[in-house]
């Protein structure tokens, strides 16, 4: 009997054992991405605004997921009269200016294209079908978890005119802005094939390494994503000056650029670039290419913008996490400004502050975005509501601006859609927002708001510290909302499941107002749906004041602060009341006004 009891004892160690190791096993692999490694081949035909194109993309499939289909965006479909981006813009109550009927009206010799020729599966033809911005591809044989796939791709494009984002012959002149150019391979991840028809809105890739070699005039310059491996055969100013160029014959240069750990690839090209290039201590390499012919009043601006971008790169990578990147260019081209992988582009006619303070925001972007590869379909808010807070705070720091609070703006934009009843939820997918207002307050004015307002329930430090844990954490990760909630939380240790719901998945609004004063007791009232901790000042009718915080409950602590400590709120009581020691003069809620309260004028009492 002993024996069998022992027996069975020893059963149960080995079972809680194997149990034991299999869960520690399970918990490092919930976490997986895909990896992409691309090798393109293009050649470029500048009078006709088109090339052919060669790719050779080894896919690895790491998630624990069979596939059977893999699918491609064909972004340049978008740009042809009776596209979905075409009818959007036809249809929606505000098209954005750049883009309005202007489809609708492109000619043949004007609309863009990628056309997939053959495409292979390890060496053998594999079924396709074209359907509007997404290539659809039913595979020989699925790609088992853990399995590596060559697919190769042969394909023909037109650049289209310059509407939005990728084009040619922009409003400034520059001849070719080539993002999001080539067949992009869509992302798989837990939630399954990201694969939305573009119309307009953002962009999600798979991290991988780049290899991309472009055949075009030798007039043209050359810049964008990756390193340049053949400086001394193309020249443009990446050459070394202390050795010769090795030129080819040919009225073609061959540009070959490697871009390691990145998720896009975008370049631009024009005859009249000037290229100029800052070198920082650090060994990062800032390149400069715009137009040479400029109005004077321009190239001044864009030559002094270049120390003022070593700076930017100093402050993001101190603030947030080391730029990890050999090179970072800022380019003249596109509609206005858009971040890709390792550079910008940027329209360039423009007076000081608005040339730096959008290419302060793009460059942000190197860290929420690309470093940071949230999906911006899904969580556009993320993308570009963080990349607004950080360079609102450098802006104010390297230009020495000194406001109180750099991020005024954004609260106001959200007050006002809020007044307005236009406002939609952050949990909208980016292409589903009624109106472009609702998509841009939603997206950059209350996604800033979700950091600058965390100041005020965890504190500013918490804040800072959390960006830099989110960094390492999730940097060359796809982060969700919920990891940027985490992150805050385990520096905070602060419970903060309550902010993300209410702030990101609700149109609750915060309005907390001081409901009367009765001697020495106060009472506040939550008259908006959301909760929030209060901060209150007292002015004493001696003069002096006195400084307390609320925390709410569910909070579970309170942030650092030296103001008096009162008992935490319960959310569903509606009022709080608390007594101070000397006979009160003013109250005021949230003197920092970091607060997204909708109304401010009850945020004040005076005792009259």
């Amino acid at each position: 009997m002993r024996k069998i009891y022992s027996l069975g004892l020893l059963l149960i160690f080995l079972t809680a054992c194997k149990l034991t190791k299999n869960t520690s096993i399970v918990a490092k692999e919930t976490y997986w991405q895909q990896h992409v490694d691309y090798t393109m081949d293009i050649d470029v035909d500048v009078k006709n605004y088109q090339y052919k194109g060669k790719q050779t993309l080894v896919y690895t499939n790491n998630s624990p997921d069979d596939l059977k289909k893999v699918f491609y965006h064909l972004y340049f479909n978008a740009f042809q009269p009776g596209s979905q981006m075409d009818v959007r813009s036809l249809n929606i109550k505000d098209p954005d200016r750049r883009v309005r009927d202007r489809i609708s009206k492109l000619r043949p010799n004007e609309i863009g294209y990628i056309k997939v020729n053959s495409l292979k599966q390890n060496g053998v033809l594999v079924s396709h079908e074209t359907v509007g911005t997404i290539l659809e591809v039913k595979l020989n044989e699925p790609i088992k978890s853990g399995e590596s796939v060559t697919l190769e791709m042969n394909f023909d494009a037109q650049v289209p005119v310059q509407i939005r984002r990728s084009g040619r012959n922009n409003k400034e002149g520059v001849a070719f802005s080539m993002a999001q150019w080539y067949p992009k391979l869509a992302e798989y991840d837990f939630q399954g094939w990201h694969t939305p028809p573009y119309i307009a809105r953002e962009f999600q890739g798979v991290w991988g390494d780049f290899d991309v070699t472009i055949h075009i005039d030798k007039n043209y310059t050359v810049g964008g994503s990756g390193n340049l491996q053949n400086p001394q055969e193309v020249g443009h100013g990446y050459q070394d000056i202390s050795q010769e160029l090795n030129l080819p014959a040919g009225d073609k240069l061959t540009w070959n650029f490697k871009a390691p750990d990145v998720h896009d690839f975008m370049w631009a090209a024009d005859s009249e670039y000037k290229h100029d290039v800052l070198k920082m201590e650090n060994g990062i390499d800032l390149h400069f290419l715009y137009k040479e012919n400029l109005d004077s009043k321009y190239l001044k601006n864009w030559q002094e913008l270049q120390p003022k971008v070593a700076e930017l790169m100093t402050y993001f990578s101190k603030n947030v996490g080391q730029y990890p990147y050999k090179q970072y260019s800022v380019i003249q081209g596109g509609d206005g400004g858009m971040e890709y992988a390792m550079a910008t582009l940027i329209t360039g006619e423009r007076n000081f502050g608005s040339l730096f303070g959008v290419t302060a925001h793009e460059m942000a972007h190197t860290w929420f975005q690309f470093l940071l590869a949230t999906n911006e379909s899904l969580h556009p808010w993320m993308d570009e509501g963080f990349t607004t807070y950080i360079s609102n705070k450098a802006e104010n720091e390297i230009l020495k601006e000194n406001k109180n609070n750099p991020h005024a703006g954004s609260y106001s934009g959200y007050r006002t859609i809020v007044d307005n009843g236009y406002e939609e939820s952050l949990s909208t997918h980016a292409d589903r927002y009624h109106t472009n207002w609702a998509y841009g307050t939603a997206s950059y004015s209350k996604g800033n708001i979700f950091l600058s307002q965390l100041e005020y329930v965890i504190g500013k430090e918490n804040v800072e510290n959390g960006l830099k844990k989110y960094f390492t954490d999730f940097s060359f990760k796809h982060p969700t909302p919920n990891d940027i909630k985490r992150s805050m939380e385990k520096v905070s240790e602060i419970d903060l499941g309550w902010y993300l719901n209410e702030w990101t998945q609700t149109l609750h609004t915060i309005d907390y107002g001081v409901k009367s004063v009765n001697g020495k007791t106060i009472t506040l009232e939550r008259i908006g749906k959301m909760p929030m901790p209060i901060d209150v000042e007292v002015v004493y009718q001696d003069e002096t004041t006195e400084s307390f915080n609320i925390s709410l409950e569910m909070m579970r602590g309170s942030k650092p602060t030296k103001a008096t400590f009162l008992k935490d709120w319960g959310w569903a009581y509606p009022t709080y009341s608390f007594d101070v020691s000397k006979e009160v003069k003013s109250v005021q809620i949230d003197k920092s006004g970091l607060m997204a309260d909708i109304n401010l004028e009850n945020n004040i009492f005076e005792v009259k």
